[in-house]
């Protein structure tokens, strides 16, 4: 749990044990300053907790009369399922755009857990690593991710304010079939009403979205997830590069997997198998060039870009950086 977190909760349970506490006292208990505490009951109200401020000599705060966290009862299987759900969603990028509701949530079921049950969860915690990075996409405004499941579930149109990866400004109807978590990021497809063609929109590009009357037919035949799949490979991006690349196929396929870009497997005149050592043609599609000198980089082998330009001269910023970087002190 983070300490910002962990004092927030710290706090609830100081007021839920009765009374006002001043506000000198809760910043002595929790190791803060006075600001701090009252930036701290600010979250609390956020959350909905009833915290009053009571004015006077001896004022500070209080929990409105009735209020107390209600118990949570998790065995250890259901709290494990719950905290790793909470994690793998932070890591892979599919949280809301109100980015501490992961990080809140696990601190509050932590905090009313058994002890021994959060002991051991913890020593889980501490001890689990990830071969990657979280994700650097953008969330979705929790509010239009539920309108959006609202409208699927209860299959009514829904009016969306979209802006597209050009910056251009729509509002659509959507006819929406489903929503998909792919890539670390949350899609919706279903019918464009105002198009009338099947189309699949970002979710954290949706600036508003609200239900209209009415309802519409689900339509038979590929479920949500296929259809965004279906919708990324017959996608056109703005860039289509090739590489020429001197290695194997496994040290090439270690950082371009087969879902990312297509390998030359020609056979080798020499006669010599996929493991030599040699030069394969490499194409892939995208919509930014930007993520590829690092990778080219990380490959450590002899490449050449065919196409396009634009890639020719990131791959040289990337090692006059990299360059400049070796010289410093």
């Amino acid at each position: 749990m983070s300490r910002p977190a962990g004092r927030v909760l710290t706090l609830l349970e100081l007021l839920q044990s009765g009374g006002t506490r001043t506000v000198a006292e809760l910043a002595d208990r929790l190791g803060v300053e006075g600001r701090t505490v009252r930036r701290y009951v600010e979250q609390l109200i956020d959350l909905d907790v009833p915290v009053e401020s009571v004015r006077g000599r001896y004022g500070g705060y209080r929990l409105a009369p009735g209020y107390r966290l209600p118990p949570l009862m998790l065995g250890d299987d259901e709290a494990l399922a719950v905290l790793l759900g909470l994690v793998a969603g932070r890591r892979a990028g599919l949280t809301t755009a109100e980015r501490t509701a992961n990080e809140t949530a696990s601190a509050k079921i932590r905090r009313v857990l058994p002890g021994h049950v959060a002991r051991r969860l913890d020593t889980l915690l501490e001890a689990l690593a990830f071969t990657e990075q979280p994700g650097e996409s953008d969330a979705p405004d929790a509010g239009i991710l539920l309108t959006v499941a609202d409208a699927v579930r209860h299959r009514r149109p829904v009016s969306i304010r979209y802006t597209d990866r050009d910056g251009r400004r729509s509002e659509r109807t959507l006819h929406a079939y489903g929503i998909v978590a792919h890539a670390g990021r949350w899609y919706v497809t279903g019918r464009d009403a105002s198009a009338d063609a099947d189309r699949t929109f970002r979710l954290d590009r949706i600036a508003d979205a609200r239900t209209l009357p009415g309802t519409f037919e689900a339509p038979v035949g590929p479920g949500p997830a296929e259809r965004v799949l279906s919708g990324f490979a017959t996608a056109e991006y703005r860039h289509e590069v090739t590489l020429r690349i001197h290695g194997t196929v496994e040290q090439i396929r270690a950082r371009l997997p087969a879902g990312v870009a297509t390998l030359e497997e020609q056979e080798d005149p020499a006669g010599r198998d996929r493991t030599a050592e040699r030069w394969r043609r490499v194409e892939l599609r995208a919509e930014r060039l930007d993520w590829l000198p690092p990778v080219l980089a990380a490959l450590d082998r002899p490449f050449v870009v065919e196409r396009p330009d634009e890639l020719r001269g990131l791959v040289a910023a990337f090692a006059d950086r990299l360059a400049s970087y070796a010289r410093q002190v």
